[in-house]
């Protein structure tokens, strides 16, 4: 088990605060490089697009109610063939109201403060009603790279990871020896437990908790190899129940305020990973750049893996 004064050491191992100055508001994104980049593009070979998103959905949403205001999103029509001049033309209008959090997203790395700061040190008091004043959303711009595929489950030879499995370093070896590949700087990592069996069964409440996810001990892992930003198939994104019941939420505390490593929830990654199983490749092209709202701690996404 995981102690506090642990956590604090490895924070102190893993900070990158003032690596791209003193003003940096985009933490590890600053490793996605225009070479990078071009490595990235080189990776599609076949042309074939993967959605890694759920819908966007009231009805089929899995917000259910543990998180206070995250709410599933609800959209209504404001226009509903309205004549427009005297041609019959008539057009329709809709709006949604949604947490920014609430389905496939990006956490920003205003979404979680640590004993009164936010990542690069800026002072947590600077997030009020009207957003946070650094490190919104919106200063991430594009979010483009190379991703890579760590299938954590079909390494371990399961369809999906145990309620609350902690995964370890030694799973991410594991997952990256089966992609024959090195994890590297700049990339986006993918984690894959299969959690999503789950809400393929419409089972919103075995998807949520417990729940399987990366654990402290994978923190330096990401690290050392300069990972550009980490998501995964499961609502919490660490493991849940907590490695330590008195240390909760350790891993967005070291990713989003000490590294300053954007993370991503909710992502649907089933259908990506059958296709590496066959074919073998798990390195992808991928395009996951947030919605640009301003001030905002997180966004909805919709990533899409080309091969």
């Amino acid at each position: 088990m995981v102690e506090a004064d642990e956590i604090e050491e490895l924070a102190r191992r893993v900070n990158n605060w003032g690596r791209w100055g003193p003003d940096d508001e985009i933490g590890t994104l600053n490793l996605i490089t225009p070479d990078v980049r071009r490595r990235a593009a080189a990776c599609v070979r076949t042309g074939k697009a993967f959605s890694l998103a759920l819908p966007l959905s009231q009805a089929e949403g899995i917000q259910l109610g543990f998180m206070p205001g995250r709410i599933n999103p609800l959209r209504t029509m404001v226009q509903i063939n309205e004549a427009v001049g005297s041609w019959g033309m008539r057009t329709s209008d809709d709006i949604v109201m949604m947490a920014m959090q609430a389905a496939t997203h990006w956490d920003g790395l205003a979404h979680v403060s640590w004993q009164g700061r936010i990542y690069n040190g800026f002072p947590a008091s600077d997030i009020t009603a009207a957003g946070t004043a650094h490190c919104g959303i919106h200063k991430v711009r594009t979010l483009v790279g190379r991703g890579v595929l760590l299938d954590v489950a079909r390494a371990l030879g399961v369809e999906h990871l145990e309620p609350g499995y902690p995964i370890r370093a030694e799973d991410l070896d594991a997952a990256e020896a089966l992609a024959r590949t090195a994890v590297g700087s700049g990339d986006i990592v993918l984690v894959r437990t299969g959690q999503m069996i789950h809400l393929r069964a419409r089972n919103v409440v075995a998807y949520t908790y417990p729940s399987p996810g990366v654990t402290t001990g994978t923190v330096g892992w990401f690290r050392d190899r300069d990972v550009a930003a980490v998501a995964t198939d499961t609502i919490v994104f660490e493991c849940y129940p907590w490695e330590n019941p008195e240390v909760e939420m350790p891993v967005h505390r070291l990713h989003l305020v000490e590294m300053g490593m954007t993370q991503g929830q909710n992502w649907v990654l089933d259908d990506l990973a059958d296709d590496c199983a066959d074919d073998g490749v798990y390195e992808f092209l991928l395009d996951a750049s947030p919605q640009p709202f301003t001030n905002a701690v997180g966004s909805p996404v919709n990533p899409v893996a080309v091969k």
